[in-house]
């Protein structure tokens, strides 16, 4: 399995720079127009990429309005599947144009497919990577068409079981896939951030040697923040636009400036993070030069003792380091110090910067 893959200019995987990924779904509103609003707001507000859906209705389910197939909760309570799927779906007319017009402004453009179909379609306009969404882990002749494309595939683990995780895996790989990320993520629409028990991100990697990112449908960016410094590479989270008011996955999607402001966020969270090294940063050996050291604070004359009322250990750092503080009091100074001269070891009898009476290793 591969830890670390290429879709373009990015390097997509662990220890990676997070890809941001602006999930559009259905908040087009059936408006090619607006989809490429969309487009160019996930551009101006830092996404490296932009998801669609790819499926039609009878692909997910019956056109049977029955109880059964009635939403009775949530966000699209009232709603029938096939009409909810209606609605949300993404023309493939539109993937073409939809396709040109993200690469033209420097977005990779991908899609999460939902049938077979849709996937031989996908191959046909050459989308660099699939996603799998979370309802789709069980769906294993999906897995296994996908896999076969040899493309990096990114899984959603929503609602998953450890030991589905692992037959999706074994499903993909065995079928050709080399680079498979993932994500985790709570299928409730909004997503409560207490729901995410994120810590399971890091067991998802250590178990399956899969790099992990988030797909994220919380109202806000803190758990987006949280996973990545877990370790994630890709940040999923919806896109809609500031007048979408009943867009259909607009209870769960963020506005451009507030995806902006998340992105913005990630980006200088990885940067902070930096490595794991225990050691001073170069910004701060300005500061490095800050620190106390001993000096002489009444003048000293040539063979007189060193002691609590002639010295202090204060700022800068000019002279002995405060370890050797003890070592140093009692004993006689070589030479005349004024007040303000740093004490160094040379102006003292008898002494050896390799002894302490303080702990010279931790």
């Amino acid at each position: 399995m591969k830890s670390t893959f290429s879709i373009g200019n990015h390097c997509i995987g662990q220890g990676q720079r997070p890809f941001i990924v602006a999930e559009l779904s259905g908040n087009h509103g059936q408006s090619i127009d607006r989809a490429k609003t969309l487009i160019d707001a996930a551009q101006s507000a830092g996404a490296d990429a932009v998801k669609l859906q790819t499926y039609t209705p009878e692909a997910l389910t019956l056109n049977v309005k029955s109880e059964r197939f009635l939403q009775t909760e949530g966000l699209w309570k009232g709603k029938y599947l096939w009409e909810l799927y209606e609605e949300g779906a993404t023309p493939r007319k539109w993937h073409p144009a939809l396709k040109a017009y993200a690469e033209d402004r420097g977005l990779v453009f991908f899609s999460a497919p939902f049938d077979e179909s849709a996937i031989d379609f996908l191959e046909t306009i050459d989308i660099p990577l699939y996603k799998i969404g979370s309802h789709e882990v069980v769906h294993t002749p999906l897995l296994e068409r996908v896999g076969k494309t040899g493309k990096p595939v990114i899984l959603s683990t929503g609602m998953a079981t450890q030991d589905e995780i692992k037959l999706a895996i074994k499903t993909l790989t065995q079928a050709g896939a080399e680079a498979i990320v993932l994500l985790k993520c709570i299928s409730a629409y909004p997503a409560n951030p207490k729901s995410f028990n994120l810590r399971s991100m890091v067991t998802l990697n250590t178990q399956f040697g899969c790099p992990i990112g988030i797909s994220d449908h919380t109202l806000s960016s803190e758990i987006v923040l949280g996973a990545t410094a877990l370790g994630a590479c890709i940040i999923e989270k919806h896109l809609t636009l500031e007048d979408s008011e009943g867009a259909i996955d607009d209870g769960f999607s963020l506005q451009p400036s507030a995806f902006r402001a998340m992105a913005n966020s990630v980006r200088m969270l990885y940067d902070g993070l930096g490595n794991d090294a225990l050691q001073p940063t170069d910004q701060e050996s300005i500061e490095q030069r800050f620190r106390r050291s001993i000096f002489v604070a009444q003048d000293i004359e040539a063979g007189e003792a060193f002691s609590k009322n002639n010295l202090r250990v204060v700022r800068p750092s000019d002279g002995l380091a405060p370890k050797h503080w003890k070592q140093t009091l009692g004993k006689r100074s070589k030479i005349k110090l004024k007040t303000g001269d740093p004490l160094t070891a040379d102006a003292i009898e008898g002494f050896s910067e390799e002894s302490s009476e303080y702990p010279q290793d931790a």
